[in-house]
């Protein structure tokens, strides 16, 4: 959840004209990662959660495009992209330890 709230701060400060493109986009990618994990979480076996987990590594994926296309083009502060360039190292991490728990353990 941080990466979101910290993701719609550092394109707060994007121009406006980025509104209806690269900060929706950004956002959306942003929150489908949580909701992907809570999506499979909810699901009824680990075969789906592990479905889930992936489409949730997939956004992140798009998250981390997005994020190198603002801090080339200049809209992105450094300081910003290095803290969420960190935190997409993390999440990836956590998820893909996630998946091989999950797969580990499936019947």
């Amino acid at each position: 959840m941080e990466l979101v709230t910290d993701v719609y701060s550092a394109t707060n400060a994007f121009p406006r004209q980025e509104r209806y493109s690269l900060i929706d986009q950004l956002r959306r990618a942003a929150v489908s990662v949580p909701c992907n994990i809570a999506e499979g979480a909810a699901r009824h076996t680990r075969k789906e959660f592990v479905q889930f987990l992936h489409m949730a590594q997939g956004s992140l994926s798009e998250v981390d495009t997005q994020l190198e296309i603002a801090k080339r083009i200049g809209y992105l502060r450094r300081e910003d992209w290095t803290k969420l360039d960190d935190q997409l190292w993390h999440i990836d991490k956590m998820l893909s330890g996630l998946i091989k728990h999950q797969k580990a353990h499936e019947v």
